[in-house]
């Protein structure tokens, strides 16, 4: 009989619905990263002034190395809180206090208080990334990471695009301290949405064979690939501290553009990250692999690094438009940094994933370290120049050992 399904059909039929159900676990996590992205982005701009109006710019610094320092630490013991407690609970307990070092910045009112509840924000952001990475890790394969990171990375930076405008509205109607209050507010149907979904989110790795961490820590560091891939992702986040903690002091104060005007050119420079990071994602999986792309990339940011210590316009539009391209390199790197790194490790090795993760505060200390010499000496301008420098040397004899996908 013509409705009676041959054996192969039915098959493809029972495939179906774990297709569906990860499309569904990929639905959740994309709603995950919007809105932890959200949280996360709704301050990134303005806390760099906000730490500034309690010390001076170069003490900022200091702020961000302290924070980063202790996430570094934090972020390496996280396994073994992982595998004590499992992924969902770890997550539970994280989001609890993230929420709370938020409402704490919007409450303090000395420099110590505002150093304290940040140095627990930033920690708490970056071992709430790393449970979502476990969890997303979980419900992937290597035919499609590209593709898969890609996704979950855009609904991320669908939330980095809408944030600057509404934290410049908070800061200039409000206040600095409402924007880290709205930002704890949104991470309220974080938690429900976390709450709701036990069911999906409960089979992690933490059952698989414990690495102890000296072992990871050879591994990946013995390994040209992973090692490559880390020196990228750490220099990206050098890039990123001098983007995100100086260019605004230097756009607002030294070159006089209003929080209303910086949050136009700061909206239109996120727009890469919705157009380009799933085509470089299919790309990489299809056609030229990673290699390719991350250099374009960190020439991308190296040039736009130059521009910002050379260029004293006062015009927005010029400013907006260096800032779009420097995010289309920014973008071009986090995705093939993602792809790269998930394709060369699976949702078992939780020791090698926080190892990685470490990359981002290591960056950001390292640069802070750079942008204190500096200054020590020179004006804001040159930090710019000097991280330049900094990423020339390092990156590109990574890029060069690093071994392509395809």
């Amino acid at each position: 009989m013509k409705n009676i399904l041959h054996s192969d059909q039915a098959g493809n039929l029972n495939k179906v619905f774990p297709k569906k159900l990860q499309q569904k676990k990929l639905l959740i996590f994309g709603l995950f990263a919007f809105l932890l992205a959200l949280a996360d982005a709704l301050p990134a701009y303005i806390r760099s002034s906000y730490m500034e109006s309690f010390v001076g710019v170069s003490a900022v610094s200091w702020f961000y190395i302290a924070a980063n320092l202790v996430a570094i630490v934090a972020i390496l013991i996280f396994p073994k809180i992982i595998n004590r407690l499992s992924n969902y609970l770890s997550a539970g307990f994280v989001i609890s206090i993230f929420i709370f070092s938020l409402l704490g910045l919007s409450l303090s009112s000395t420099a110590l208080g505002v150093l304290l509840f940040f140095i627990i924000m930033q920690v708490t952001s970056y071992l709430l990334w790393i449970n979502l990475d476990i969890f997303l890790e979980s419900a992937s394969d290597d035919k499609t990471t590209g593709r898969t990171r890609t996704i979950y990375l855009t609904f991320m930076n669908l939330a980095w695009v809408f944030a600057p405008a509404i934290s410049a509205w908070l800061v200039e109607s409000k206040g600095y301290e409402t924007t880290f209050f709205v930002s704890a507010l949104v991470m309220i149907p974080f938690l429900i949405i976390f709450l709701l979904t036990r069911k999906q989110l409960k089979n992690t790795a933490t059952d698989a064979p414990k690495t102890p961490l000296r072992v990871a820590l050879k591994e990946t560091f013995k390994n040209k690939n992973l090692m490559a891939v880390y020196v990228a992702a750490g220099q990206l986040s050098i890039f990123l501290n001098a983007a995100v903690v100086f260019l605004p002091i230097h756009l607002h104060q030294n070159l006089g553009f209003s929080w209303s005007q910086l949050s136009i050119a700061f909206s239109i420079m996120l727009i890469p990250f919705l157009l380009v990071e799933i085509p470089a994602g299919i790309l990489a999986d299809k056609h030229i692999g990673e290699k390719e792309l991350l250099t374009l990339g960190f020439l991308i940011i190296i040039t736009c690094l130059a521009i910002f210590f050379i260029s004293t316009s006062n015009n927005i539009w010029f400013w907006a438009t260096i800032l779009f391209i420097s995010r289309i390199g920014v973008a071009l790197i986090e995705a093939m940094r993602e792809s790269y790194f998930f394709k060369n490790v699976d949702s078992h090795d939780i020791e090698k994933i926080n190892i990685f993760r470490t990359a981002a505060p290591l960056g950001y200390v390292i640069a802070s370290f750079i942008s204190l010499l500096v200054l020590l000496f020179l004006p804001l301008e040159y930090v710019f120049i000097a991280i330049a420098l900094f990423i020339c040397l390092f990156t590109f004899p990574a890029l060069i050992r690093m071994k392509d996908s395809l």
